[in-house]
């Protein structure tokens, strides 16, 4: 009897991974993270509980189908229960390989490179890759040969015909595999609301190529660190019109060196310039790739709407593009931005101006050839929140009707536990499953908010910084107070007049944007109070600013 548990990414965005189980051998396939709320104080990432991974016992492989933080973002923490390898495509592996290093976990071993067509077998499983096209390069769909059937695991996908690498969708293989049987179809559910088909990545070329032409001074263009492809898009444009490149913010600088050593990214000889040479050419000469396309308060791009980047400083002629999309939640941060840019008095363009992003999932159209090609005997609609997987399923019932035997099409959440046999499939119970808070500057992890706030106010104590700040000007009115329970020092009088020194240095030497934005100077009180008792008391208690406005 085949056993299949997602334990994450079926009912949400994001946290992606999959047990499979035969006897006594589990293989899990991704494993993703999410990023958490702004409410998550202290909490960096969100992974899945690994419970049900603990109770199998050892894990014989972990299988990646591409290089989204969503789908590997979890693989340091998963890697200790996996006993065997890591199968991955050349750039999935080279952007695990960093994350393993930071947690000390680096075993070149462990990583091993497959590439679309190739099969390698694992235990009774004999795992297949199949090239899928997607918003970033090398990303594989699985087909997965177990005794009970073949299970096909979509991965992100969707079908561009136009790829920028020109390595296609593998449109054969699904139909093959389809003509010769299919147990069970697990999809991505993404963009099952959008109507037609998304378009392919070099649509954005055309606006790309108006905004070059018409930008007199520099020009930024925002998009996600993983963006590759955009990446390439970018560089070639700007070969084109004569601008050099640089890479703005620690991820993208990264990612892009990852991608040119493993030939992804091609950059002409003398084109490429550091951040720090940026200012030393003329704006009109220059095109910069920065981060922060979601407002992240840390971000290159939010440094430079306030002026706070050492390197790149915005004038009135230069043009800001945000090519992403907002991820939902992330409107009132990205909003804050924007205005920041157009405070500048810089040309700010996204994606409901002009056609600067396409999205890397499969629109309606392409999810029903999938649904059409593979035939499944059982579709599982994953990837998605549960609207997106209900319509996938209604979707699904359409593309089915009329035949027979009629595929089953099952509606699950993470947990469910499905079992795979001669009868058929069914939902046979619900394993362990939840979200797993990781807060990365003590590398630790913490069962629940609850949790992780008690066990820091009882090690390190509670210290809120209460500072009255004047709406109008962003003027300190008063002395700040510094509220403290829990945390105990010597000498805490002088310590606490010093705290207070602090907090007013910090908002005299912030700009009065800053200062009349509340969750920039909240994050950098925070910030700067934390750093302050760690040094001076070597604890880090549990920093909660609170602005009052007059």
């Amino acid at each position: 009897m085949l056993e299949v548990v997602p334990l994450g990414g079926v009912g949400e965005f994001g946290m992606n991974m999959m047990a499979l189980t035969w006897a006594e051998t589990t293989i899990v396939v991704d494993a993703g993270v999410m990023f958490p709320d702004p409410e998550l104080l202290g909490v960096d990432r969100i992974i899945p509980d690994l419970t049900y991974l603990q109770q199998k016992g050892r894990v014989a492989a972990l299988v990646l189908t591409h290089g989204h933080e969503d789908h590997i973002g979890g693989v340091p923490h998963v890697l200790p229960v996996v006993d065997g390898p890591v199968y991955g495509t050349p750039l999935t592996l080279a952007l695990v390989e960093p994350k393993l290093q930071e947690h000390g976990l680096a075993n070149g071993k462990r990583l091993v490179t497959v590439r679309p067509r190739d099969r390698v077998t694992v235990g009774p499983f004999s795992i297949e890759f199949i090239r899928v096209t997607h918003s970033i390069p090398d990303c594989v769909a699985l087909a997965i040969h177990t005794p009970a059937g073949v299970v096909v695991h979509s991965g992100d996908f969707k079908i561009d015909q136009t790829p920028i690498d020109g390595q296609h969708f593998d449109v054969h293989r699904f139909a093959e595999l389809g003509t010769t049987g299919v147990l069970a179809l697990f999809a991505d559910s993404t963009n099952i609301d959008r109507r037609g088909y998304t378009g392919a990545e070099v649509e954005v070329m055309e606006a790309f190529e108006e905004i070059f032409t018409s930008t007199n001074g520099r020009l930024i263009v925002a998009a996600f660190a993983s963006s590759i492809f955009r990446m390439q898009i970018l560089v070639d444009l700007a070969v084109q019109f004569d601008r050099k490149v640089a890479f703005v913010g620690r991820g993208m600088d990264r990612n892009s060196e990852i991608a040119q050593r493993l030939g992804y990214l091609r950059i002409p000889a003398g084109v490429q310039i550091r951040d720090s040479d940026v200012g030393s050419y003329p704006a009109q000469d220059v095109l910069c790739l920065t981060t922060g396309t979601q407002g992240e308060p840390m971000s290159a791009l939010s440094r430079i709407a306030i002026d706070d980047h050492r390197h790149v400083k915005l004038t009135a002629d230069d043009t800001v593009v945000l090519s992403a999309r907002a991820i939902p939640g992330n409107e009132k941060a990205i909003g804050r931005v924007i205005n920041h840019l157009a405070r500048r008095g810089a040309e700010v363009i996204y994606e409901g101006i002009k056609h600067v992003h396409v999205s890397g999932h499969g629109s309606e159209e392409e999810l029903k050839m999938m649904l059409s090609l593979v035939r499944p005997r059982h579709f599982i609609p994953i990837h998605g929140e549960y609207r997106q997987l209900s319509q996938h399923a209604r979707i699904a019932a359409r593309v089915f009707a009329g035949r027979d035997p009629r595929p089953e099409i099952m509606l699950i959440e993470d947990g469910d536990v499905l079992h795979f046999d001669a009868a058929g499939g069914r939902v046979a119970g619900k394993a362990t499953v939840g979200r797993v808070l990781i807060d990365g500057t003590r590398t630790g992890e913490v069962g629940d908010e609850v949790l992780r706030d008690r066990r820091h106010l009882a090690e390190d104590g509670l210290v809120v910084p209460v500072v009255c700040i004047n709406k109008q000007t962003g003027a300190l009115e008063g002395v700040p107070d510094i509220v403290t329970r829990g945390f105990v020092m010597e000498d805490s009088q002088a310590l606490l007049a010093d705290g207070a020194r602090v907090l007013t240095e910090v908002i005299e030497q912030a700009s009065v944007e800053e200062r009349t934005d509340q969750g920039l100077i909240k994050e950098k009180l925070r910030v700067e109070l934390r750093r302050f008792f760690r040094k001076r008391s070597g604890r880090r208690p549990f920093v909660l600013p609170v602005i009052m406005e007059v």
